[in-house]
């Protein structure tokens, strides 16, 4: 098991492991346990401890204190968690990925499988960081999966460098990969008494040196349209029909708050899944804001544009439901500073001068801050998620492999 962070990248990327929003079972995909059972094998080959895999797809397993119990020097080190998932974003298509490694030279990168699909130079700031070093993307037809199997491969590393040198001390590590991050479920079982982590980290970032304390809070909405349906040469002053009356309603979107139009800590509304006929229509979409009283000003705006609607089509009948996904972390993770002070410092002692950055987005850590169990999250050097362009840097990944070395050190030092 002495491999490389991209020897574990490159075999967990061929695994088809994307989730499902129409799904009812947990997990969503029966697939998902391709790839979770191989890594209980995998932990079970590097030796750690009470390997499991419970039947919602939950792997777990802790790498053993080796802190000396006769130094006196050492307080009680907090067991400490490293999590990622092993699901792809049903955005893009997971099966047959064919990963391209090759030394960046600088410039776009035309991808072999889709010459249509092209990473630009001016719309990824990092490839500069990158260049004569080794990147990894896709061949243009399928998304990479880096999102987040970067984050498998750098914590099963992160275990393995440190079974391989005893003189590196730390203590309790637990470990945890979940199903179902990518469609808001990630932690909808996770049992964090068996975890039995004090503190975690999701390794789920991006750019290598940002650290995340922060996300947006999130809700979902859908907007549904009741129609009525009618053989089109009958139609008139009978046919209701659904999808116009949704063309409506997505025209009076405010177009300043939109994914495209925003950047840090900006809200934005999203209509991301539209399905309809004439007698249906839904719509669903994400409600985004750092301030989760924003969802609330976010909410109203729905219902004030369905408002607008509803007399220009009186025999049609409308319907707005929320639903809650996961709130800013910010509050949890601030509770108990010694969860950021140890990442922080890790980070600097791998060379960087580390950056809070807020993520415009959500990991399992929102949750599971939520829960009571404090979690930031830690790069692991992809970008461009959840689509074609996915790409992730190695140098990037090896520093992710080192800042959790670093942490696992750093947090036994804070206890002497």
């Amino acid at each position: 098991m002495n491999e490389t962070v991209l020897d574990r990248l490159l075999r967990y990327v061929k695994i088809d492991t994307q989730s499902s929003e129409e799904s009812e079972t947990y997990p969503s995909t029966a697939k998902q346990f391709d790839l979770l059972n191989l890594l209980v094998a995998e932990l079970n080959a590097l030796g750690l401890s009470d390997v499991s895999i419970d039947k919602y797809g939950y792997v777990m397993a802790t790498l053993p204190s080796n802190v000396p119990q006769s130094d006196k020097a050492f307080g009680k080190v907090p067991n400490v968690g490293f999590i990622s998932h092993v699901d792809t974003s049903p955005s893009a298509s997971g099966a047959n990925v064919k990963p391209q490694v090759f030394t960046y030279k600088g410039g776009d990168i035309v991808l072999p499988g889709d010459p249509s699909v092209i990473i630009k130079e001016s719309e990824n700031k990092e490839l500069k960081n990158n260049i004569g070093k080794t990147i990894v993307t896709t061949d243009g037809t399928t998304l990479l999966g880096a999102d987040d199997k970067a984050g498998l491969a750098i914590i099963m590393t992160a275990m393995q460098t440190l079974l391989n040198n005893p003189n590196l001390i730390h203590g309790d590590i637990k470990v945890g990969f979940t199903p179902d991050e990518e469609i808001g479920a990630g932690t909808k079982y996770f049992d964090i008494k068996k975890f039995g982590a004090q503190f975690a980290y999701t390794v789920d970032g991006d750019s290598p040196g940002e650290l995340n304390k922060e996300t947006f809070s999130a809700n979902a909405a859908i907007i549904t349209v009741h129609g009525r349906n009618i053989h089109p040469g009958s139609a008139k002053n009978i046919m209701v029909n659904s999808i116009k009356i949704m063309a409506d309603i997505i025209t009076r979107l405010p177009k300043n708050m939109s994914p495209e139009t925003t950047e840090g800590y900006e809200p934005y509304l999203h209509p991301h899944v539209l399905k309809g006929e004439e007698e249906k229509t839904t719509l669903n979409f994400l409600l985004r804001d750092f301030n989760t009283e924003g969802l609330d000003t976010l909410k109203k705006k729905l219902e004030q544009i369905i408002e607008e609607v509803k007399p220009l089509h009186p025999k049609a009948r409308i319907e707005l439901d929320i639903r809650e996904q996961y709130r800013n972390m910010r509050e949890g993770c601030e509770k108990d500073v010694r969860v950021l002070d140890c990442l922080f410092e890790a980070a600097k002692r791998s060379g960087f001068e580390p950056k809070w950055v807020p993520i415009r987005g959500g990991t399992d850590g929102s949750k599971l801050t939520a829960a009571g169990l404090p979690c930031p999250n830690i790069f692991t050097g992809g970008q461009n998620y959840h689509g074609k362009t996915e790409w992730a840097s190695v140098w990037g990944m090896e520093k992710a492999v080192e800042t959790v070395v670093n942490l696992a050190q750093v947090w036994v030092e804070k206890s002497r």
